[in-house]
């Protein structure tokens, strides 16, 4: 079990960094995206004093080991600590390329990480935020996967985003029930892709005679955009959202416990909605810095505040790329 602790009467902040997704070459000393993730990272700390740095996963690609250490070299000098779960192309080479990398990220004494159940995948650990010993909210960090077989209603099979487990969801209700009994009340999820029930919210909160791909991200809040009850809502969707095409239940789980409040995806690079949706609250964290694809306009990070009684805020901190 890990637990960090929060300052009585300060927020505990939480900067959510999300798909880095350099490859080795772009390690090298001088490389334009190196600059460009440095400065963005550099800029997010010194700008939000974090006391936990969490990354939503595709830190890297698969088998670029230079990567994955740089990257953790390169969190490590901020000393805070830092979590990572692990995104699809994390996962492309299977469990044996991730073990490697978390044999390494082990030996860094800012990395906090658990294996977690190995059926599960790797990296669904739970980290508890407490103050004075009381823990005041919990984040589950879990693995997303890479791909998932999926069969639509006209018998076509294919191969699709990845989706959690009913073995997960089954830990997730064994975890949030140990939580109640120790007086915790409150917690947010953090994955790579995102639960079906993202397509639900957006689909409930935009406006649907609106192309959201018009929508720019200083006009993507109030009710210009969003319908009636969901005037709270912010950010962007310029592209799809990547879940399995099909309702894996999870968000039944999360509705029916009723201790979840905020879930966190990364995934696709140019969302970052906030939508607050049956009582939940989905986020898509903004992309730090270049890797894979991008938009300039979209780089940065992801706050969430804790307080006495749980996350209380969420915000996007832009980041304008040098």
């Amino acid at each position: 079990m890990i637990a960090l602790k929060k300052t009585p009467g300060r927020d505990f902040l939480i900067l959510n960094l999300s798909d880095p997704q350099l490859g080795d070459g772009e390690w090298e000393a001088g490389h334009p995206n190196r600059k460009i993730l440095e400065d963005c990272v550099g800029t997010l700390v010194a700008r939000v004093h974090p006391d936990l740095i969490t990354v939503s996963g595709d830190l890297a690609w698969a088998g670029n080991d230079r990567a994955y250490d740089a990257l953790a070299d390169f969190l490590d000098t901020f000393g805070i600590p830092w979590a990572p779960v692990w995104g699809n192309h994390d996962n492309q080479e299977g469990p044996e390329k991730v073990e490697a990398v978390v044999s390494r990220y082990l030996t860094h004494p800012l990395c906090v990480y658990e294996r977690g159940p190995a059926d599960l995948g790797n990296g669904n650990y739970v980290i508890r935020i407490e103050e004075d010993g009381r823990p005041v909210s919990a984040l589950f960090m879990l693995d997303s996967h890479d791909r998932a077989p999926y069969v639509n209603e006209a018998g076509v099979e294919s191969n699709e985003w990845a989706k959690l487990i009913p073995e997960q969801l089954a830990w997730y209700r064994e975890q949030i029930a140990a939580l109640e009994a120790d007086g915790c009340r409150d917690s947010a999820i953090i994955l790579h892709i995102p639960i079906y029930a993202y397509r639900e919210a957006f689909a409930a909160a935009f406006r649907q005679d609106i192309d959201p791909k018009t929508v720019l991200p200083e006009d993507a809040d109030g009710s210009a955009c969003w319908n009636p009850g969901y005037e709270s809502s912010f950010g962007v969707l310029w592209e799809g959202i990547g879940s399995y095409p099909a309702d894996e239940g999870a968000f039944s789980v999360i509705r029916e416990l009723g201790h979840t409040k905020h879930i966190l995806a990364g995934h696709d690079h140019v969302d970052n909605f906030v939508i607050s949706y049956e009582g939940v609250t989905f986020i898509y964290s903004l992309k730090a810095g270049p890797g894979c694809y991008w938009d300039p306009r979209l780089n940065g990070g992801t706050v969430l505040a804790v307080g006495e009684n749980g996350v209380h805020s969420v915000r996007h901190e832009y980041v304008k790329a040098k």
